[in-house]
């Protein structure tokens, strides 16, 4: 059996995230000087308040567009995710159920041009973010996975993503040689990319188009026509709020998006032998059918980068302020890379860290302007808003515009996900019980199923399911 390394005796942890670690820090902008105006001012300096500058300057160079960031643009979920570009948007299913099939089909097929936009975009600007599109294979490995899998593969294809292939255990083996693999469904709609580089690259990219970015400057409260700071006041026509998992520490926001806790590793780099025998070749981003699931990628220096959920939520929406993990999560991080490849048992774990992603009530995605007030927001990925910032992105550009009368309606603005508003969550210590409860559940399903007491997923997962609102 292959040892890959001599194991790192104690991982970094936290300090944001291994791309910030691997990348540096960004040099700072300046917080906001005191009142201004502008046209627009988007708070939060991820990707989705920076694709949304980036496109609406594009359009209206006219335009005076100003970001506001609490910390530094990259600081949240943009700047510590696992890297996975691809096709998935929260609530389609239940977008179809509100707004008709074809209408979550056009849905996901504005998901699929996503990805490729994504990478031509970077490529024109020149943002070197370590892209592979090697598009992403989701493996199941007990009967109970299998069978959802191949549930999964029914429904996407029903979507219309006819380039989506199913494999055995022997054809999935011949992509990665994950332990115990039945079989696997693989896109062509995704890409793996280093997190830090993309968002760095693009803060930049709107820079240079003319956006004004004021870093070190929290927003504390959103209101028609203004973004109130410590530092002063933004007034604009339109406020666009893109702060995803940090949304609950806006005032009167405290119970609209849970920031709910995903935890990473990144391994050493492995050598040569290990790649032999694990395979990966084509850098495909990695994930499982497992109800508290895994996500992985093989990074441009040839580690592995796998995530998955620890302590999924902090009471009373708490983030953290560094990325710190827990040791628990970090071993049982751990234990799924092994799961997964044995080989690597004795691998070197290189840094651990967490980040917040933003969940609504009822695990939808959304972007919405109002165009009586003037406010708009954008989010609720449930943990695939790096491609779908990008979307939320262009469809707030569009919207815009249309209120401003530059622009009718678009194939963007006519997409379900439009307007699509949400209940809040339930107050404390409720909301705490409930999602710990969940993910108990979950991870007794799991258990159960690993452990070959249930062939197809467990009643307990699916009761967790429908009361937390995901189907």
């Amino acid at each position: 059996m292959t040892r890959a390394t001599t194991p790192t005796p104690q991982p970094v942890n936290g300090g944001i995230s291994f791309w910030f670690a691997q990348d540096g820090l960004p040099a700072p902008r300046e917080p906001l000087p005191g009142d201004r105006t502008a046209d627009v001012c988007i708070v939060g300096g991820g990707y989705t308040g920076l694709w949304t500058a980036y496109y609406l300057k594009q359009a209206a160079p006219g335009l005076r567009i100003t970001v506001l960031e609490q910390k530094f643009c990259g600081y949240g979920a943009s700047g510590r995710n696992g890297g996975w570009l691809y096709n998935g948007i929260a609530g389609r299913d239940r977008y179809a159920k509100l707004h008709g099939h074809e209408a979550a089909v056009r849905l996901q097929r504005a998901m699929n041009a996503t990805v490729t936009e994504v990478v031509e975009t970077a490529d024109k600007e020149g943002i070197d973010a370590d892209v592979h599109q090697g598009g992403v294979l989701e493996v199941a490995y007990t009967p109970a996975q299998f069978a959802r899998l191949k549930e999964f593969h029914a429904d996407e294809v029903g979507y219309g993503e006819d380039d989506r292939e199913l494999y055995g255990a022997r054809a999935t083996a011949a992509r990665i040689k994950v332990s115990g693999a039945v079989g696997s469904s693989w896109t062509p709609h995704g890409a793996r990319i280093h997190p830090v580089k993309l968002a760095k690259g693009l803060a930049d990219a709107c820079e240079r188009l003319g956006v004004t970015i004021h870093e070190s400057t929290p927003v504390t409260e959103i209101a028609p026509g203004r973004a109130v700071t410590p530092y002063g006041t933004v007034r604009a026509r339109h406020v666009l709020r893109c702060t995803e998992g940090f949304t609950a520490g806006l005032k009167g926001h405290k119970r609209a998006w849970l920031p709910m806790n995903s935890s990473m590793i990144v391994t050493d780099p492995l050598p040569a032998e290990a790649w032999e025998a694990i395979g990966w070749n084509g850098r495909e981003t990695l994930g499982d059918m497992a109800h508290a699931y895994m996500y992985a990628q093989r990074t441009a220096d040839d580690r592995i980068a796998l995530g998955g959920r620890g302590v999924p939520y902090r009471f009373g929406s708490r983030t953290d302020n560094d990325g710190r993990t827990q040791p628990a999560t970090v071993e049982a991080l751990r234990e799924i890379l092994v799961r997964f490849f044995p080989q690597l048992a004795g691998a070197g774990i290189a840094h651990a860290w967490s980040g917040v992603l933003g969940v609504p009530r009822d695990w939808c995605a959304t972007v919405t302007l109002d165009r009586a007030t003037g406010l708009g927001w954008a989010g609720g990925y449930v943990g695939s808003g790096v491609a779908t910032a990008n979307l939320a992105g262009r469809t707030l550009r569009d919207l815009v515009r249309q209120d401003l009368g530059e622009a009718g309606p678009t194939d963007l603005t006519e997409l379900p996900w439009v307007g699509h508003r949400v209940r809040s969550w339930e107050p404390e210590p409720f909301r705490w019980l409930g999602v710990h409860a969940l993910y108990a559940a979950y991870r007794e399903a799991d258990r159960r199923e690993a452990a070959g007491l249930s062939a197809a997923t467990a009643p307990l997962a699916k009761l967790a399911d429908r009361i937390s609102g995901r189907h």
